[in-house]
């Protein structure tokens, strides 16, 4: 999981307002993407993406402004590469497509538990049913 943690880093890295810009047009088209996510191997995917797609329209919005920008330009990052097909592992592979989308969620979830732990409280979810954790 190093690798995954540390390609993440550098992807957070890459993320502009220009990039948060146009992720914010396409994200509600994405949402509906992430909601039709049917993976057994991979049950909470959908649900970890929704959160990480509400928590960066939140903060994007100033409806939620205590989320540190590394977070949000990870969950960015995140949304980015779990919305493209192809990727590590593309899509379209019998059970592993989603291996890699899973992989750095999960990383970001973890690496920013602290702070997504909050922002689930402020929005009163239940953060052991989006964590990697559950």
């Amino acid at each position: 999981m190093p690798e995954i943690a540390e390609f993440v880093n550098r992807g957070g890295t890459t993320i502009t307002p220009s990039i948060v810009e146009k992720v914010l047009r396409h994200l509600p088209q994405w949402k509906l993407e992430f909601t039709q996510i049917n993976e057994p191997l991979f049950p909470h995917l959908a649900d970890q993406l929704e959160f990480l797609a509400d928590a960066v329209e939140d903060t994007a919005e100033g409806v939620y402004k205590d989320l540190p920008y590394v977070a949000f330009a990870q969950a960015v990052f995140a949304l980015i590469y779990s919305h493209k097909k192809v990727g590590i592992i593309p899509d379209s592979m019998l059970n592993l497509g989603r291996a890699d989308d899973s992989s750095v969620v999960r990383a970001v979830l973890i690496r920013n538990e602290a702070a997504f732990a909050l922002y689930a409280t402020s929005q009163q979810r239940d953060w052991s049913q989006i964590t990697s954790q559950a």
